[in-house]
């Protein structure tokens, strides 16, 4: 007989910020993507965030109290939480393929 699997609890704690560099040409500045602490990257004051696995969208969480949990991010879509080679939210899906979001933050 089937059992109900239950789903963890995704929470990553690293995650790529959006950020600008000078160019090597020295003229403008162009974007790159730096892999970063939640918790640092919300006290740099980043607002562009993305899984550093699967590039997908994530939701970011502050710690509000003292003994609540670490500052962390979630995915913000549940296809790319299923697919995401960093993490596997159901343990009977743990032979599903990895794979890069279908809708990638660029």
């Amino acid at each position: 007989m089937a059992t109900k699997v239950e789903a963890k609890t995704e929470k990553l704690y690293e995650c790529e910020v959006k950020r600008r560099r000078v160019r090597a040409s020295g003229t403008g500045y162009e974007p790159f993507w730096k892999i970063k602490n939640v918790d640092e990257a919300l006290g740099d004051g980043d607002t562009e965030f993305r899984c550093k696995d699967c590039h997908g969208a994530l939701k970011v969480h502050k710690r509000h109290i003292a003994n609540g949990p670490a500052s962390h991010a979630a995915h913000k879509l549940k296809s790319d939480a299923e697919h995401c080679a960093g993490i596997l939210v159901r343990a009977a899906e743990e032979s599903r393929p990895a794979r890069l979001s279908s809708t990638p933050v660029q």
